[in-house]
């Protein structure tokens, strides 16, 4: 386990399919931050988490019992060739935001893939042509505070609230990329480093 002041950075369980629902429904129902329509259920949460599991990190940010945010990894795509590249993602609490807890997260999630053998954090954001209501640029701005860059920029792909929606894709290198590169290590984790 990992804290850093009073928040306790901890591997997710299906159990938690509900506390991380609560924090995700809202960023489907209110934001194109999600390009997702519908609201899943818990059991397809759940579902989401056991898969992710089998493979990456799916980690959760406490506080007093209290889940404050999670992030995960997923495949960035499913040949054998982009085994040392995920897609990132985190999610806090809209309520508790600017307390540094996405960070916190990123920063577990960086920790736990290169000790996986992970060399590139892919994030796929939705991106707006102009702010509104829905969506703003702060995913961009966080990411590139953590170090990536931005490498492409699709238009008008994502529709979502009536509107249309560009997507932009950054990325983070985090491991050294050799001729003779050993295979990430793909397992079940359990601990935090």
């Amino acid at each position: 386990m990992k804290t850093n002041t009073s928040i306790t950075i901890r591997m997710a369980n299906p159990a938690d399919a509900q506390a991380l629902l609560n924090i995700y429904a809202p960023y489907v129902i209110n934001t194109a931050i999600t390009f997702e329509y519908d609201v899943p259920s818990v059991e397809e949460f759940a579902s989401r988490i056991a898969h992710t599991l089998e493979k990456y990190p799916y980690l959760i940010a406490e506080e007093g019992g209290n889940i404050l945010g999670y992030a995960y990894a997923s495949p960035f795509h499913d040949r054998p060739a982009y085994d040392w590249a995920v897609e990132t993602s985190i999610y806090v609490d809209q309520n508790i935001k600017h307390r540094g807890i996405g960070r916190k997260l990123h920063d577990a999630l960086e920790s736990t893939l290169r000790e996986q053998g992970i060399l590139n954090m892919n994030a796929c954001i939705a991106y707006p042509p102009e702010e509104d209501e829905h969506l703003d640029k702060n995913s961009v701005e966080f990411h590139a505070h953590m170090g990536y860059r931005l490498v492409g920029e699709f238009y008008k792909c994502g529709y979502k609230f009536n509107r249309w929606y560009n997507m932009v894709w950054m990325e983070k290198l985090i491991g050294e990329h050799l001729s003779d590169q050993k295979p990430p290590k793909f397992n079940r984790l359990t601990k935090i480093s």
